[in-house]
């Protein structure tokens, strides 16, 4: 069940309507909030569209099939992930399956809030890209393998691509790991910027699955930012 601020509707999220900006600092204490103050479904829209996020630019377009109850942080990652991401703690992490139109692929999409302060995840920001976190095997996101779902079969061995994004503005890790739908078992998962590379041969390049998971997280991402720091409108 979700959370009350998670499914409230307009009330929820009626704090981005009033158009102000507040002291510097503002818009990064206010994104520490948005898990239950804005509706679900402005934070994982039904349908996402990726225009020219699949392979030379192609459309994508993506559905979401599940919602994950919000929760803790315990049991969700790999352990040694887990390790990586203690100094910023874990406040409360939210998730979602989704499709893409051709239901060949599935993909999770994650959004970690956590307790660190704007010097803390500039540091794990700097760590995940100087020692290539983001690109480890060892540090992929686990899946939501939501029961009657088309999704129900993505578990740990079916993993294939996956992309993280530890954010400096605002205290949250966004994650997105992509495989197919016939839950086949993935041997040689690859991050998404390796799968994304041009003239990349694997078969996850091939398939999109790289695109997949950074457009879904690259535009979730992008709507997220956009209800941190809402843009003021033009007066006359």
């Amino acid at each position: 069940m979700l959370g009350i601020g998670l499914i409230g509707g307009a009330a929820a999220g009626s704090w981005l309507q009033d158009g102000g900006r507040d002291e510097p600092g503002g818009a990064y204490s206010r994104a520490s909030e948005l898990w239950h103050n804005v509706p679900v479904d402005q934070l994982f829209p039904p349908t996402v569209e990726g225009e020219g996020a699949g392979p030379g630019g192609a459309d994508r377009t993506w559905t979401r099939i599940a919602v994950a109850p919000d929760t803790g942080c315990s049991g969700a990652f790999d352990p040694l992930l887990s390790r990586a991401l203690a100094p910023v703690g874990c406040l409360r992490l939210l998730r979602a399956s989704y499709t893409d139109t051709t239901s060949s692929h599935v993909l999770t999409i994650g959004l970690l809030f956590t307790k660190g302060d704007e010097s803390q995840m500039r540091s794990l920001s700097t760590r995940f890209r100087v020692e290539g976190l983001d690109r480890r095997r060892d540090l992929m996101p686990r899946t939501y393998a939501a029961a009657g779902t088309l999704a129900e079969g993505f578990g740990e061995a079916q993993r294939a691509s996956w992309a993280i994004s530890v954010l400096t503005d605002a205290p949250v890790v966004v994650y997105a790991v992509s495989g197919f739908a016939d839950h086949r078992s993935v041997t040689e998962p690859e991050p998404a910027a390796d799968a994304m590379k041009n003239g990349a041969t694997s078969d996850i390049a091939q398939s999109g699955l790289g695109h997949e998971a950074q457009g879904l997280a690259d535009r979730i991402e992008r709507s997220l930012r956009k209800k941190i720091d809402p843009p003021t409108e033009k007066r006359s």
